[in-house]
C-alpha cells in the first residue's frame, strides 16, 4: 500500500473491501437507525483493509444473548467494520452493547494510544462531511492525495465511542494513525463484561468536543457537519489478539 494510504487504512478510513467479504447477511430484523429505516435495508456494507490480504476478517453475525438480538463481533488477529450509508443531522444516538471477552492472548496489550497497540474490541463510529477547508493544511494535503488514488470521498472527520478496558471512563484523544478519527471511551476500566449496557450520545455535542479546534471559535450545534456513516466494529490486528463482543438496538433519537 503507498505510505500516504497507510494511516487511513489503519485508522479504519478507507471505504473499500477487496479482500474481506462479510459473513453477515443483510435481512431479519436488526438495529433500527431510526424507526422507519432498519440496517437491514440497503446501505449495510462490510469494511476490511484494503491491500492486506493476510489480516484476517472480522466475523458479524446476527445472534441473541441473555433475550437481546444484535450482531455479535468476534475479532482472531482480524480487522473489520460494518457500515451503514446514512446521511443526515448528528442528533442522539443510542445503542446497547455488551464485552464478552476483551482483547487477550495477543503478542502484545492493546493501547489505542500506540499504533501497535490500536485495537478496539467495540467501537460505534460516526463519519461526518467535513469542510475540507477546516482541517489542517498537512493532514489536508495526505487527505486529498488518499481520496485521489482510491477514488473514495473519505471522511474528513470520525467520531468513534469505544470499550476499552485499559482506560479511564471519558478518556478522549486522537487513532495514533490518523488525527481524522478521533475517540471517546464510554466504558473503560472496571466496565463489566458480560453485561448489557445501554448508551446515549449527544453526536453533535461530541463533535464540538473533539473537533471543535477546527470549528469557528464559539459554534454551535448548527456548525456541525452532515454525518455521512454509521459504522460498527472490531479489530486485533496490530496485536494479535481475540475477542468477542456485541451491539444491538443502534438508533437516533
Amino acid at each position: 500500500m503507498a505510505p500516504q494510504l497507510s494511516a487511513f487504512a489503519a485508522a479504519g478510513l478507507l471505504a473499500l473491501s477487496a479482500h474481506a467479504i462479510s459473513p453477515l447477511p443483510l435481512s431479519g430484523p436488526l438495529l433500527p437507525l431510526t424507526s422507519q429505516h432498519s440496517a437491514t435495508e440497503p446501505g449495510w456494507r462490510f469494511v476490511g483493509l484494503p491491500n492486506k490480504p493476510e489480516i484476517g476478517a472480522t466475523r458479524f453475525e446476527l445472534g441473541q444473548v441473555d433475550g437481546v438480538a444484535g450482531v455479535q463481533m468476534r475479532t482472531d488477529k482480524s480487522y473489520g467494520t460494518w457500515v451503514h450509508d446514512w446521511r443526515g443531522t448528528a442528533r442522539t444516538l443510542q445503542w446497547r452493547w455488551r464485552l464478552d471477552q476483551a482483547l487477550s492472548g495477543g503478542l502484545r496489550p492493546a493501547d489505542l494510544r500506540r499504533k501497535d497497540g490500536d485495537d478496539a474490541a467495540l467501537k460505534v463510529c460516526v463519519m461526518f462531511d467535513h469542510a475540507l477547508e477546516r482541517v489542517p493544511f498537512g493532514e489536508r494535503t495526505l487527505l486529498r492525495v488518499a481520496r485521489s488514488v482510491t477514488g473514495e470521498n473519505l471522511p474528513a472527520a470520525t467520531v468513534c465511542y469505544l470499550w476499552d478496558p485499559l482506560q479511564a471512563s471519558a478518556t478522549t484523544a486522537a487513532n495514533p494513525y490518523s488525527r481524522r478519527v478521533r475517540y471517546v471511551v464510554v466504558q473503560g476500566t472496571g466496565a463489566p463484561l458480560q453485561q448489557w449496557l445501554s448508551e446515549s450520545r449527544d453526536v453533535a455535542q461530541d463533535f464540538l468536543a473533539l473537533f471543535g479546534d477546527e470549528l469557528p471559535a464559539g459554534s454551535a450545534k448548527t456548525a456541525v457537519p452532515t454525518v455521512s456513516a454509521v459504522v460498527i466494529g472490531a479489530d486485533s490486528d496490530n496485536t494479535q489478539a481475540r475477542s468477542n463482543g456485541w451491539v444491538a438496538q443502534l438508533q437516533w433519537r
